[in-house]
């Protein structure tokens, strides 16, 4: 079983109540409590990279993402990331050779009991496994081409192009 590498980022899915006032912020990554609770049959690490809304991310944030998801030890890659600008990164990492990364996310909370983060989590994790060398997003039970998708705010899921 090849080791899976998940990188963290930042995103709805890390989102935690701020204040009394109820505003949320990107708070530290949720995926290490959510699979701790699992009894998966998987080898995996987390890192964090940073803890920022997908809307605040720049260039460099990006191509920081790109360099550490090729200096990684491991083939099979993860990222948990917004959902604003999900696509634009996957498609920043098609410079990556020789791993399979698949970005996944939340339009939810991973701490609201009625998420979508942990069956898109599970999906990426099930994605990374089975799916050849390439760079793909795994949201709303479907796996995408970073170049054939999009954000469907209204209907607050992903769809192909």
């Amino acid at each position: 079983m090849q080791p899976i590498r998940i990188f963290t980022v930042g995103g709805t899915i890390d989102k935690i109540y701020f204040d009394a006032k109820s505003t949320y912020e990107v708070g530290p990554p949720n995926i290490s409590e959510i699979l701790s609770g699992l009894s998966l049959n998987i080898s995996f690490c987390v890192t964090a990279l940073m803890q920022k809304d997908s809307l605040d991310m720049t260039e460099a944030d990006r191509q920081l993402i790109a360099d550490r998801v090729s200096e990684a030890e491991e083939n099979l890659i993860v990222i948990t990331h917004g959902t604003d600008t999900m696509a634009e990164t996957a498609r920043h990492l098609g410079v990556v050779r020789n791993k399979t990364i698949v970005l996944t996310g939340a339009l939810a909370p991973a701490l609201f009991k009625n998420s979508d983060a942990m069956f898109n989590i599970g999906a990426a994790l099930t994605a990374v496994q089975t799916l050849p060398p390439g760079v793909y997003i795994a949201m709303n039970g479907q796996v995408f081409d970073p170049d054939k998708v999009r954000k469907d705010v209204a209907q607050n899921r992903f769809v192909a192009l």
